[in-house]
């Protein structure tokens, strides 16, 4: 993971962690003390990983914790008591925060790691797919208003206004979305 952000009020815990995660490699590695400083860098930069170690300055830290996974992409580990954990848990994994307890086990936080790199890059796919997805949405939209043009001031039918779009962008070489715009961009001026 390139960019982390730890929000510990202890300094002996975020030497903790960026040990941790220099030992994994990972790159830069930003460290608060408070909420409101966690809150600040969160709408700066982006990161891909966030660490709460909870308590603390001014919050407990799991609303912070369920705020960074709702507005940025990072994936998000809450250290809390041990004592704590089950409840926590109960209460943020919904959002899709991780629950670490403490006194911290390395080898649960290099898995926690590792599920929450595995989840990021699966997000990423998913991410991918929605914005073809989308894309391809928008296209049929514009190609359908470019029919109804061709309907309305051409007096086609349905039917032929798709045979026009279809032949013009085999005849000019062009998609059928180029086409469709061109036709907007006629008509709509």
């Amino acid at each position: 993971m390139d960019n982390v952000l730890i929000i510990s009020s202890n300094e002996q815990s975020i030497g903790l962690f960026s040990q941790l995660l220099k030992a994994e490699r990972c790159g830069e590695i930003d460290s608060v003390k408070s909420g409101s400083e966690g809150r600040r860098l969160l709408s700066e930069r982006e990161y891909e990983l966030v660490i709460v170690n909870a308590p603390i300055k001014d919050e407990f830290g799991d609303m912070l914790a369920v705020d960074a996974v709702q507005n940025t992409g990072a994936g998000v580990i809450l250290i809390v008591k041990n004592e704590l954990e089950a409840e926590l848990e109960s209460r943020v994994s919904k959002y899709g925060v991780f629950v670490i307890g403490k006194p911290l086990s390395k080898t649960v936080f290099y898995k926690a790691l590792r599920l929450l790199e595995a989840m990021r890059n699966r997000m990423s796919g998913v991410r991918l797919e929605n914005v073809k997805l989308q894309k391809k949405i928008d296209d049929i939209r514009v190609i359908n208003r470019a029919k109804c043009i061709l309907m309305e001031y051409l007096s086609m039918t349905e039917p032929q206004a798709h045979k026009y779009l279809e032949r013009q962008a085999m005849d000019l070489r062009l998609t059928k979305i180029e086409v469709a715009k061109r036709l907007l961009s006629t008509y709509e001026n």
